[in-house]
């Protein structure tokens, strides 16, 4: 398939945007900042990300290493290493994508053909992006020269990486769960922000956060489990999510109260939204 890198950047700053105006619980939205950040850093971390994500002459690794560099020197912290994470590969593989080739096919084609120099491309971009709860690691630590390829050094780390066993499966939770729950609410709802909203709070309710978990291990996984739970329930019954705004700003005060941030369900909103919104596409 054939997108200008303006449409691609445009695009991605889009779902972007959505993941912002999105009510998420415990994370950064236009409806509360939190966590030392605000809704201005992620849309200036977008805007300047997008560039070298959208870049057709950087490689995967380049684009990964370019566009957490130009969000750090914007921004002076991590608001976007797991988003660009995971929209560097679906942006990639857009060249790949035509009739008969899917962008989940095309997904897995640029994961499979990565190389060690992307390796150390990741690996440079996530010590400048110095997430929290990183800490080290004995194979392939990220302040060492890699000697793996992207795909291997993500194995690695997919037992306790949400965003690197999206690596590994071919972006399975993305292609066969969350896409599927987004279009489900988009078409009841015709609201690409609570679309994203109900998913942030199925994703949740199925599966650990690897942002808390890194912070706090299981300490908080079933009490988040269960509240996101009883939302998702929530919305599955409304026919207008705005009802549910109450229930929203009561488990996003508690939520921040204990220091909870669901950091990577976040980053995998902006993944789903991307996904579905280059799907339309082919």
């Amino acid at each position: 398939m054939i997108v200008s890198s303006q449409q691609l950047s445009e695009l991605y700053c889009q779902a972007c945007e959505v993941d912002v105006q999105a009510f998420k619980p415990g994370n950064v939205s236009v409806y509360a900042d939190g966590h030392d950040m605000t809704v201005a850093d992620f849309r200036l971390s977008a805007k300047v990300s997008s560039d070298a994500l959208c870049n057709p002459d950087y490689s995967l690794g380049e684009k990964i290493y370019y566009a957490v560099k130009a969000t750090r020197e914007a921004v002076g912290c991590n608001t976007n290493l797991g988003i660009i994470l995971l929209c560097a590969p679906l942006i990639q593989a857009i060249r790949y994508t035509k009739a008969d080739v899917t962008l989940r096919q095309a997904v897995a084609k640029v994961i499979r053909e990565s190389t060690i120099e992307d390796t150390d491309w990741v690996f440079k971009a996530i010590t400048l992006a110095s997430p929290g709860g990183l800490g080290s690691s004995d194979q392939q630590d990220v302040s060492e020269q890699a000697s793996v390829t992207l795909l291997e050094a993500m194995k690695l780390a997919g037992a306790k990486d949400r965003i690197a066993l999206q690596y590994i499966t071919g972006y399975n939770d993305i292609f066969n769960f969350s896409v599927l729950r987004y279009n489900i609410a988009f078409n009841r709802w015709g609201d690409r922000n609570w679309a994203a909203t109900a998913v942030y709070a199925d994703l949740l309710s199925q599966f650990p956060d690897s942002h808390i978990e890194r912070k706090y291990g299981d300490q908080y996984t079933e009490m988040v489990a269960a509240k996101m739970a009883k939302l998702s329930e929530e919305l599955s019954k409304t026919d207008n999510p705005k009802q549910i705004k109450p229930l929203l700003f009561c488990l996003d005060q508690e939520l921040k109260l204990y220091g909870i941030n669901p950091g990577t369900t976040a980053d995998m909103i902006v993944a789903t939204v991307l996904t579905a919104i280059l799907e339309e596409l082919n």
